[in-house]
């Protein structure tokens, strides 16, 4: 075809590093710990509401309501106004959506114009800059950066810290939005109440929206505790925010997801979801309307999914952070969402020379040297980060340790076999 086929709004944003390492992994008998979902079966109420879907009333195998099934929507309402401290109207109040990916798409698309620019933190979930870029957007970086750990210390997630002045430097009359991430992947770092006010006087000065994705808001560590950010003096009127039952109950194939926010705002997201999926599969929907009511009863409380699948999280996260340290791998410790990452400096230091283009990244290197030789999946942590600052992170990987103990007893046995190799 003599005509150019292509959108030019899909310019440089062909390239999938996920696509690439997923068909490397399948080449070699490997540990997959690179993809974050669960291995594991979702808890047994939720299998039950979704089998409960399928098997019961025939009308949820038809439409619902376009912008989300009335029951779940009045439960996303009750749940979380209560923790928003607003009174939501699930009809004005709440989208359900094709997951959180979804949400974000939705968001995007609804509220970036021609020349907008969207602030995102790096590192970030990776489609961030290729959503703003089809809206028309144009993406300013600023990086969480590592504070400096006393030797013998342990490195945390939450370290990795913004620098104020040069976070207000990146706002601009073009700023249309930021993009908040907490916990943050691929990072783990749970933003603290100080960092989340920072975020939001600045948004506040500079008449900016805030995007706040929370898919994994109830996987917290090391009693740290997750603040959405909408629940600040202010914020609520200019919020986004996005959750996922894929994250909430270890159901990603579901692909369920909601954002949450004022009406002012919400009615042009439901213009581009009419216009767009305008209907989320039903029996999903019916699913997790019963688990949150589920919730809902037991909150707080030992029984509460809410309470177990992170303290259940936490050992596993221990497990991986203690057999990566076996050979010589520096994990930092997320308090919360799926992953850590592991700085391999040193290895760089003593492995400076493995296989790759002159201008890939290391760790994009080390990683495939690793699935080859050590039959261990990560991913690099430099496809979190923008071009210009790539080169500056690429000593970090990233591994999901929301496995089941089948799974990480077979990580084990690779790294043994790792640390075998190591002695002299």
């Amino acid at each position: 075809m003599a005509k150019r086929l292509q959108a030019h709004r899909l310019d440089g944003i062909d390239h999938n590093p996920w696509v690439e390492f997923t068909r490397l992994a399948n080449q070699y008998d490997v540990v997959n710990l690179g993809q974050g979902f669960p291995d594991f079966s979702p808890p047994d109420f939720a299998v039950e509401a979704f089998q409960q879907a399928t098997s019961g009333d025939s009308m949820l195998n038809q439409y619902t309501m376009a912008f989300g099934y009335p029951p779940l929507t009045r439960i996303l309402a009750d749940f979380f106004g209560k923790l928003l401290g607003q009174e939501l109207d699930p009809l004005k109040n709440v989208l359900v959506t094709v997951g959180a990916y979804g949400a974000l798409f939705t968001a995007f698309q609804a509220l970036v114009d021609e020349g907008d620019e969207v602030i995102i933190i790096e590192p970030f979930f990776d489609c961030y800059e290729p959503m703003t870029l089809m809206a028309g957007g144009r993406p300013v970086f600023v990086s969480l950066k590592p504070s400096h750990t006393p030797e013998g210390g342990q490195k945390s997630s939450n370290d990795w810290r913004l620098d104020p002045t040069e976070l207000a430097s990146k706002f601009t009359s073009r700023t249309k939005a930021l993009v908040l991430n907490t916990p943050n992947n691929p990072l783990g770092k749970v933003f603290s109440k100080a960092e989340l006010e920072l975020v939001a006087s600045l948004c506040q000065q500079h008449d900016a929206l805030c995007i706040s994705d929370e898919v994994y808001q109830w996987l917290v560590y090391d009693e740290h505790q997750h603040i959405s950010i909408a629940s600040l003096p202010g914020m609520w009127e200019r919020t986004l925010t996005i959750g996922s039952a894929g994250k909430t109950f270890s159901a990603t194939g579901w692909k369920v997801g909601w954002v949450l926010g004022p009406d002012h705002i919400m009615k042009h997201l439901r213009t581009v979801h009419q216009n767009s999926v305008y209907h989320c599969p039903t029996q999903a929907q019916a699913a997790v309307a019963k688990s949150f009511e589920r919730e809902l009863r037991h909150f707080g409380q030992p029984s509460s999914y809410f309470v177990q699948l992170p303290q259940s999280m936490e050992q596993n996260r221990d497990h991986m952070i203690r057999s990566l340290r076996s050979v010589g791998l520096d994990p930092i410790i997320p308090r919360g969402s799926y992953f850590l990452i592991t700085d391999i400096l040193q290895i760089k230091n003593e492995m400076p020379d493995l296989p790759g283009a002159a201008d890939e990244p290391y760790d994009r290197r080390f990683v495939k040297w690793m699935i080859k030789n050590k039959g261990l999946v990560a991913i690099p942590v430099s496809i979190f980060y923008s071009v210009p600052h790539q080169k500056d992170f690429d000593h970090y990987i990233r591994f999901c340790f929301v496995k089941n103990e089948g799974t990480l007893q077979a990580m084990d046995e690779k790294l043994q076999k790792w640390k075998a190799e190591l002695k002299p």
